[in-house]
């Protein structure tokens, strides 16, 4: 669906000159160029020319002589030019000239004054000579009829006749099945089979019966055409053969009638290239006009054709027996493809001038793409001397006439509709010869080479004195509506009025007409134009601007004036011309109401073979962004007075509709960056822009496409994006954020019904309609029931709400707020609807579905049966029997039963039961059955008061005590429901609670016991008092008590339950100095005037106590010299050795099988590998398993990776538990320096001991954490 589109011209002019061969300098890019003059003394004196570098604007420079010299002509009786190659060495820098009458003259370039050097000479001439792509090897034919093959030095590696009867190395090999020989022949007989068949081979009437070499784009094969020898019946042909680089003869052609001497290799290998008349003897089978370019494989054997148009080349047939050069008109002189293997051009020579034709290929058919003549006053200049693509730079021709040499470079274009919404067809142009295919894809999506709509265009041309082309070399739509405007190089127009066809039907696709025609210029053939713009204004009609070109300079027509550019080459931004790019990616707004002046707007970084103008709107205003497409795959964006940003360097292809910019990849995606979006990235225009628009397009949507897939037009009606393959085939997709753009337009406007079938079409998630505008759609709730107006497209709509993100409340909302409305239009038409909206709430209320079935079931019996068919259809059939029989409605639940054919025998004995009981105790069995426990026991509590005792069973078994407080509270069992309660919390150790509730049930007794067991003494000895506890009892109770809180660690808490009822002072003193009370417990002493316990109780306790921090002091001291050591050893190994440091595996790793290195396949498992992220997909450990594996992770066991954090956690502990130790001391230090001599002595070693042992730790400390700092910077 894409169109060869001419992106610059350049000529550069010579007098007095006979130019016929051209090269280029790939590393340089300089085109050369040699002219030849053949003197009456039989020499030829050829002129090498530096014509110019080829840039961004074409060929630039003014040509240079490089050298001159004279050779001899060619001896054979030939009328083609001397110069057979012309071809630059790149390894040597040398330019070499091959020459007809045999001289091999090479000219050193890399010198101040290049001088000629005859490397050597072929006697019998030269008729064709090709060097091989690599330009290692010269494959020439000389005047004998031999194939040589030379070194890049000139030394013949091979040397052998072309003519021989052998087929090559590849010949088939025949084992006679299906031959000829041995199928039967009736009553003809056996010698049937040997009668040789006889057909006439001839040659062309317009073979120059030159040979041709052409090498593979590898350079592994080359092919050589040449004439056969006369056969007795004296016809000659031309045979195809193919060749290694040895100069083997790998195959031989088939025999094929009148074949003609063009002859091509497709650089990717797979066709060779020739042509091939008809129609006369010798000739192959068919009609006189008839004319095929043909392919062959390397095998020799056809591989497929296409034919040429006699009527649209402009040929007249004059008979073979005519004396005119060309006997059909024209002939077809020489075939070239272009480096990327995508176009061939055929060289046609016309009685009236030359003309080159670009054929391209797409889904098996050919397709006439460009015609390229030239525009001479003269006839003798308006031939073409040669035609060569460039070697590197695809879709680059260079062109030669006898003074002029001619650079034109192309670029695939789409000409497609850019129509807007909703006038938007899709419409695609596609050049195909005198004929352009349309295709709306709005509409229709027609395969290629079909098309919906053919418009044939043949104008009679006849404005220039050559030969001029017929067809047209661009085209444009108005963006206003479907007009197309075609433009002929010769400045020829017409605007068609297409009158698309928008909606279906069976009207006509195209009810075409065409508005205008004419020239563009009519007094000035100089100019060749190469594109034009539409725009439709509809007080002035059309405003057309066309860009062309004259030898010097750019030309903008409108039609009404004609402004001269001072750039060159320049290309048309939108479709109302109003922005063009230079050659140098410079952005201009032209201004012809200002004599055509140019205001340079913004620029490219470089020049943009695909470009284009996007509105984008944001805030009220519209902003203009450029767009731009390099050859080398650079998506560049930008506006006015903005510097440029990247947006990809691997695009394919571009389009911009619906707000996005969508492009394609060389990674097969579609990417559909937010218009918005871009023009924000373009409007900050940041230094680290790159990194910007990276980090943005990780937000972009993206669709992975097809392999070379690229973009032929978007239809935003159809929310379609036609895509083609590289075969040529088209697939149509509709990517999300193309229909999601559609959607929000139409929930917008309000239009629900579009949206929905668009979302239900297109499989996007149908809560989009709320999650849009959920208080509009609220509001809306009526319109857009009366829109979707079907039952199913209602319970679709309701069913995707609820298996939404959304929450349980917004579904229930959206779920009552439709029920609502339908209950309101018809609730017999929608009862299905209302039953969905009822059951896919969150959580469902089958319970309201139910019910309203009960209420239908009186009015229309009917409509209840297919509604009970159609809810048990959404929910279980047990679940609604359990719903059904939750609502103590027998005849409901039988209905339900019935319709979900249940077996009888499993519910009615079950229900029989039921009906025998009284209401509420019937209810009660209903609930437990159904297991709503609390409902069952509010039954319960409503039955016969003699059920009580069960009610107290039935609260135990099921935990129901709190429930039962609220039901049996202000009654007589209130009370004992509350004991039970609190039995059950003392039971379960929450003895606080248990008390409060016995305290409220007035069980004073069971209350004290449960403060006791949760040591609430304080509560507890309030109620003893309050209930009247003796003397003896409340000492025993105190007793208890102290010792549950000593063995708790509360002994100041003990102390005084002592002190204040037991009257225990030395019981209280010993709780106090057990817990290092001793300022307390000397209080105590010295208020209860009992000095004796100093020394029997306090003086042996502080002994006790220093001892034990001794002890304790000692115990970390022998921790950390052993830990500290060891931990000082694994930091050396792990740097020393980390191979024996990280020695023991992951538990992880355990599935990673050891192979040797010999066979093992290459794995990211190293000995450092971290698998736990893999292993936990895979791993099938349980729970347990893996708590055990913590467990052993943690335990630092010698040897393993984590011993070493495992004894940094230890002296980090090991600290914390020395501060307490020292907040512990220093309560007993002062009192120890206040006893005996002896325990100031005790004090005083204490003291130094923790000294001591507190500088070590801090060494030890400072040494660990400073070493981890310096590992954990070292791994920064």
């Amino acid at each position: 669906m894409r169109n060869l589109a001419l992106i610059s011209s350049s000529t550069v002019s010579f007098e007095n000159l006979d130019v016929s061969a051209t090269t280029i300098d790939l590393d340089e890019n300089i085109v050369y160029a040699a002219s030849e003059k053949q003197s009456f003394d039989g020499e030829v004196d050829v002129e090498l020319w530096k014509v110019g570098k080829i840039g961004t604007a074409g060929l630039e420079g003014n040509p240079e002589l490089v050298t001159l010299f004279s050779t001899t002509a060619s001896s054979n009786d030939v009328k083609s030019r001397q110069v057979v190659s012309l071809t630059l060495i790149a390894e040597t820098k040398r330019i070499v000239v091959i020459t007809r009458g045999g001289d091999i003259t090479a000219i050193q370039l890399e010198v101040d004054e290049p001088v000629p050097d005859v490397e050597g000479s072929v006697e019998p001439g030269i008729l064709a000579a090709t060097w091989a792509p690599d330009e290692l090897l010269l494959a020439l034919v000389t005047g004998e009829g031999k194939l040589i093959l030379m070194t890049s030095s000139f030394e013949v590696l091979s040397e052998a006749l072309i003519h021989t009867t052998e087929f090559g190395e590849d010949a088939p090999i025949n084992v006679g099945w299906g031959s000829k020989q041995t199928q039967f022949h009736g009553s003809l007989g056996k010698t049937a089979a040997q009668t040789p068949a006889v057909t006439k081979v001839g040659t062309s009437a317009d073979d120059d019966g030159l040979p041709r070499i052409s090498w593979r784009g590898d350079g592994a094969y080359f092919v050589v055409s040449s004439l056969s020898l006369p056969s007795p019946e004296g016809f000659v042909q031309r045979i195809v053969r193919v060749y290694d680089r040895q100069a083997a003869l790998q195959s031989t052609s088939e025999n094929v009638p009148a074949l003609e001497h063009t002859l091509a290799w497709r650089p990717s290998g797979n066709l060779i290239v020739a042509t091939q008349r008809f129609g006369f003897e010798g000739g192959g089978p068919g009609k006189t006009e008839r004319h095929d370019v043909v392919f062959f494989e390397r095998n020799g054997l056809r591989h497929g054709e296409f034919g040429l148009s006699m009527m649209d080349i402009g040929g007249t047939l004059k008979g073979l027996e005519s004396a005119d050069e060309r006997k059909w008109g024209y002939k077809v002189k020489e075939a070239a493809w272009s480096c990327d293997s995508n176009i061939l051009s055929l060289w046609i020579e016309h009685d009236a001038g030359d003309v080159v034709q670009l054929w391209t290929v797409g889904n098996y058919h050919w397709y006439l793409k460009q015609e390229i003549a030239v525009q001479m006053s003269r006839a003798e200049e308006s031939r073409f001397t040669s035609v060569s693509w460039h070697p590197e730079i695809p879709s680059t021709l260079i062109l030669t006439t006898s003074t002029q040499v001619i650079h034109r470079s192309y670029v695939w274009d789409t000409f497609s509709s850019p129509a807007p919404l909703p006038f938007d067809s899709g419409s695609v142009a596609v050049f195909d010869g005198s004929s352009v295919l349309l295709t709306p894809f709005r509409t229709q999506n027609v395969p290629p080479p079909m098309s919906s709509f053919k418009l044939s265009i043949s104008p009679n041309l006849h404005q220039t004195v050559s030969y001029s082309p017929k067809m047209p070399i661009h085209a444009s739509y108005s963006r206003q509506n479907d007009a197309l405007a075609i433009l002929w190089q010769t400045g020829y127009l017409e605007v068609w009025e297409m009158h698309t066809r928008l909606g279906p039907g069976r009207g006509k696709v195209f009810d075409q007409e065409k508005v205008w025609s004419g020239f563009v210029a009519d007094d000035d053939t100089s100019l060749y134009w190469r594109q034009v713009a539409l725009e439709y204004v509809p007080e002035a009609s059309w405003n057309i601007t066309v860009l062309g070109s004259n030898l010097k300079t750019d030309v903008i027509s409108t039609l009404k004036q004609r402004f001269e550019l001072m750039q060159r080459n320049v290309r048309i931004l939108d479709d109302t011309g109003e922005y063009f790019q230079s050659a140098d990616g410079v952005i201009y707004q032209f201004a012809p109401e200002s004599e055509g002046s140019l205001e340079k707007l913004s620029h490219f970084p470089e020049f943009s073979v695909l470009s284009r103008a996007v509105d984008v709107v944001h805030d009220d205003q519209v902003d203009k962004v450029f767009i731009g497409l390099t050859k080398s795959g650079r998506l560049y964006a930008t506006r006015a007075t903005y510097e440029p940003i990247t947006v990809v360097s691997n695009a394919t292809s571009f389009t911009a509709a619906s707000g996005f910019l969508i492009y394609t990849t060389t990674t097969h995606e579609a990417i559909f960056a937010p218009l918005a979006s871009l023009n924000r990235l373009v409007y900050e225009s940041l230094d680290n822009a790159l990194e910007a628009v990276k980090e943005a397009a990780k937000d972009w949507p993206t669709r992975k496409v097809e392999r070379g897939s690229r973009i032929v037009t978007v239809v935003p009606s159809t929310m379609s994006l036609v895509l083609q393959m590289p075969r040529g085939n088209l697939e149509t997709i509709n990517p999300r954020p193309l229909v999601m753009e559609v959607v929000k337009r139409d929930l917008d406007e309000g239009e629900y019904r579009k949206a929905f079938f668009a979302c239900r079409k297109h499989r996007i998630d149908l809560s989009v309609i709320v999650e849009h505008d959920r208080a509009r759609f609220l509001s809306n709730v009526r319109s857009f029931v009366e829109q979707v107006y079907e039952v199913d497209h209602l319970n679709l709509f309701l069913t995707n709400i609820s298996q939404s993100m959304h929450s349980p409340e917004t579904t229930a909302e959206v779920c009552d707020a439709v029920r609502q409305e339908l209950e309101c239009i018809d609730l017999i038409k929608y009862v299905n609807a209302i039953l969905t909206a009822f059951v896919v709430k969150s959580p469902p209320d089958h319970e309201a579905g139910l019910s309203l079935l009960l209420q239908l079931r009186d009015s229309d019996p009917t409509v209840v049966e297919d509604a009970v068919k159609y809810i048990i259809f959404l929910v279980d059939a047990n679940q609604l029997f359990d719903t059904a029989l939750g609502m103590y409605d027998f005849s409901l639940v039988l209905m339900i039963a019935q319709h979900a054919q249940k077996d009888p025998r499993e519910y009615l004995p079950f229900l029989r039961e039921l009906r025998a009981l009284e209401k509420f105790y019937q209810r009660f069995r209903i609930d437990d059955h159904l297991r709503r426990y609390q409902r069952a026991l509010k039954n319960l509590s409503m039955a016969d008061t003699g059920r009580f005792d069960e009610a107290v069973d039935y609260i135990e078994k099921h935990q129901l005590h709190e429930v039962a407080i609220g039901i049996w509270k202000g009654t007589d069992q209130y009370k004992r429901i509350l004991e039970i309660y609190g039995d059950w919390l003392y039971d379960r150790r929450e003895f606080e609670q248990a008390a409060s509730v016995f305290i409220e049930a007035r069980k004073q007794q069971k209350a004290m016991v449960a403060y006791e067991k949760a040591l609430q003494w304080q509560e507890l000895f309030m109620l003893a008092v309050e209930t009247g506890m003796s003397e003896e009892h409340l000492e025993e109770t105190a007793y208890r008590i102290s010792e549950d809180l000593v063995s708790k660690r509360r002994h100041p808490e003990a102390a005084m339950v002592l002190l204040d009822y037991a009257r225990d002072v030395r019981e209280a003193v010993i709780a106090l100095v057990s817990g290092n009370g001793f300022s307390e417990a000397r209080r105590v002493i010295a208020l209860s005037g009992k000095g004796e316990l100093l020394e029997e109780v306090v003086y042996p306790a502080a002994f006790e106590s220093k001892g034990q921090f001794t002890e304790d002091v000692m115990e970390m001291r022998e921790q950390l010299r052993k830990q500290v050591p060891r931990l000082r050893e694994l930091r050396v190994k792990k740097v020393e050795e980390p191979d024996a440091f990280y020695g023991v595996e992951e538990a992880g790793l355990s599935n990673v099988d050891v192979m040797t290195d010999v066979s093992m396949a290459p794995t990211t498992f190293t000995r450092y590998t971290v698998a736990a992220s893999t292993a936990s997909r895979t791993s099938k450990r349980s729970s347990r398993s893996k708590r055990k594996l913590e467990r052993k992770a943690g335990s630092g066991r010698k040897g393993t990776v984590d011993e070493e954090d495992y004894l940094i956690k230890s002296v980090a502990k090991m600290v914390e538990r020395f501060k307490v130790m020292q907040d512990e001391v220093r309560k007993l230090l002062p009192h120890l320096l206040q006893f005996t001599a002896e325990h100031r002595a005790e004090g005083q070693g204490l003291q130094d001991d923790l000294e001591r042992f507190g500088q070590e730790l801090g060494d030890a400390v400072e040494e660990i954490w400073d070493a981890a700092e310096a590992v954990a910077v070292q791994r920064i």
